[in-house]
Parts: C-alpha cells; structure tokens; sequence
C-alpha cells in the first residue's frame, strides 16, 4: 500500500505557518508530511528558514501524521550523533512514526556557518561514517567512534527511537543510489522521468539493498506546480527560482541565487517543472510514481499562489484516485 506526504517548504513559508498547513495535509487526508532543512533558502525575496526540527516537534503533538525530513544534512554543521538524538526526540513525540531523510547537502547550509563544503568523494565518505554512527546510536550502542571525519565518545541516546526508525538517502545517479542501497534503509530521489529514474537510480538501489539484505524502501517526489499560466507560475515559483541557478550547491548567498536565476530566462526555469492547470494534471502527474515507480512513499510537492486550495483539491479529488491505482507487485 502507498503512503502519501505532504512536503511543508521551509524556504517559501514560515514554520508558524506550515504548522497549520500540516495539520490542514492531515484532514486532507495524507498519510505523511514532510519537512525540508535549510540555514538559507534559495532566494533573499520573499522566502523563510525555519528550524525544521522544531516545527518537528510542535506537528507531532498537533497530529497523528507520520513525519519526515526531506532532507536532512548529517555531514557538517550538524554531527551525525545530535541528528540521531533529534531523530529519536521526534520519534518518541510521534509515537514512531518518524522516517529520518538525509542528504549529502548544499553549501547554503554549510557555507554561512564557516564550514567548507566539500567535493563528493568528501561528502559520501563523511555521509558513510554518519549512517554508521546514527544506525548504530538507534541500536542502543554506548558509541565508541573514530573515523576520518567524526568522532564520538561513549555516546548514547538515552532518549532512544520507540521504533524500527528508518533512514533514507537522498540520491539522483547511480553511484549514490548503489551507495544508499548498501548503507541507508531507504532511498528518496526526485522523478521527472519515470523511466530515466527506474533505470538510473531505483533499479541500482533495489539490486544494492537486495544484495546488503536491508529495507529497500523507496520514497518518489516530484515537483509540480499547479497554475493557471505561465506568469502564475512564476509567482508560484518565487521562494524556489534559485534552485535553478548556476552554481547552486556551491553558493551561500541567497541573494546571489536570486540574482542568478533573475538573469535566466523564465521559459528555461519553468521548463525544469511540471506545470499543471487542472486536477487531472496533479493525477497524471504522479500517477506514474505509483504505477511505474512502485514506492513506498509518494511525496507531493506542489507550488502554487493558493496552496490551501491545493489541500482542497488534494481531499476531494487527488488523493481518491491514486489510491485507487494499481501498484506493481
């Protein structure tokens, strides 16, 4: 059976505001809402940066959702161990209904805060030694660590996870998704392409956890926006323009984004999105993501100038007919 989430941005609203809009994603009837995890957001005009974790925290006591991180950085500004203490919190407050997303990260996270970003090779060797840190803190382990990158000193959580509490990898190419199947519990990847996707990320995945014996599961997103025309997705897309910005992963200044995508011509930014005008767009949609894809879990994420109405939609419309849809076996 498919779960579906909502994902409440933290770069487009303030966390006041996504408390409601979660609490609005559960009588819409999804299953799950997730949160994104920035220091900065992708533009200086009109955007937010909430602490994710604690917006955590203030939806689990507000719903009976399933939460998550879409995603988390363990590699930098945050220790892998305090990651796994936050994780479990949430855990604990949710009543173990947390799924914990973690990312290898951007430099809008790390930069401001004096940290240098690293290259990939890096960046996965830090994110190798955190999985093992953080899956071995779930397990109760009083943690002895010395690696490359992170040490530990006889950590212990000892407010533990009440579940089984999974991780799950942020990948988009093969090498990641080979290197999740073998280390995370899960992978989450973006999916413009069905089959681009199936045959570059989930099939090296599947094959890699299938091999490592671990959990395999799998969490499909997709951006679309729901708009009217073409300037009505812009506006949508205000909060999130730099995300499309030469140079993304490496800048720190959301006003340098912003004025790198405000030079792009906006046919080119908008043609990196799905755009959509009506319900039957939104199924289309992601229709394939539970029909082609066969997740586990089908995160909507959707800009748009009236996302209350898109919840409405989402309730009376969306959700009953990709729940309806047959799912690979």
């Amino acid at each position: 059976m498919v779960e579906f989430g909502w994902l409440c941005s933290h770069e487009s609203y303030q966390p006041e505001y996504l408390v409601d809009q979660a609490v609005k994603a559960e009588e819409a009837g999804f299953d799950m809402v997730l949160g994104s995890d920035h220091f900065h957001p992708w533009v200086d005009d009109g955007s937010a940066s909430g602490f994710v974790w604690s917006w955590l925290g203030a939806v689990a006591v507000k719903t009976d959702l399933k939460l998550a991180t879409s995603v988390t950085c363990p590699l930098y500004h945050y220790h892998p161990a305090l990651i796994a203490q936050a994780a479990a919190t949430v855990d604990r407050l949710s009543g173990g209904k947390f799924l914990l997303g973690v990312g290898t990260g951007e430099n809008i996270n790390e930069g401001p805060l004096g940290f240098r970003f690293g290259d990939y090779k890096e960046r996965i060797g830090r994110m190798r030694e955190a999985l093992e840190i953080m899956h071995r803190l779930f397990q109760g382990e009083k943690l002895d660590f010395a690696g490359e990158w992170f040490t530990t000193d006889k950590a212990k959580l000892y407010s533990p996870p009440v579940s089984d509490l999974p991780i799950l990898m942020a990948a988009g190419g093969e090498q990641s998704a080979t290197f999740a199947g073998r280390r995370a519990d899960g992978l989450i990847t973006s999916v413009k392409n069905p089959a681009d996707t199936l045959k570059t990320v989930i099939d090296p995945f599947k094959a890699s956890s299938l091999q490592h014996g671990n959990r395999g599961l799998v969490l499909a997103t997709r951006w679309t926006v729901f708009a009217d025309d073409a300037d009505d997705a812009w506006q949508a897309l205000g909060t999130m323009r730099g995300l499309r910005a030469e140079g993304r992963l490496e800048a720190v200044d959301p006003m340098v984004l912003r004025q790198r995508a405000d030079t792009m011509d906006r046919a080119e930014i908008l043609g990196k999105y799905t755009i959509v005008t009506d319900v039957q767009g939104l199924v289309d949609a992601y229709k394939p993501l539970v029909q082609d894809i066969g997740a586990d879990y089908v995160s909507i994420q959707v800009a748009s100038t009236r996302p209350d109405s898109v919840l409405d939609i989402m309730r009376s419309e969306v959700l009953p007919e990709l729940r309806k849809l047959p799912v690979p076996s």
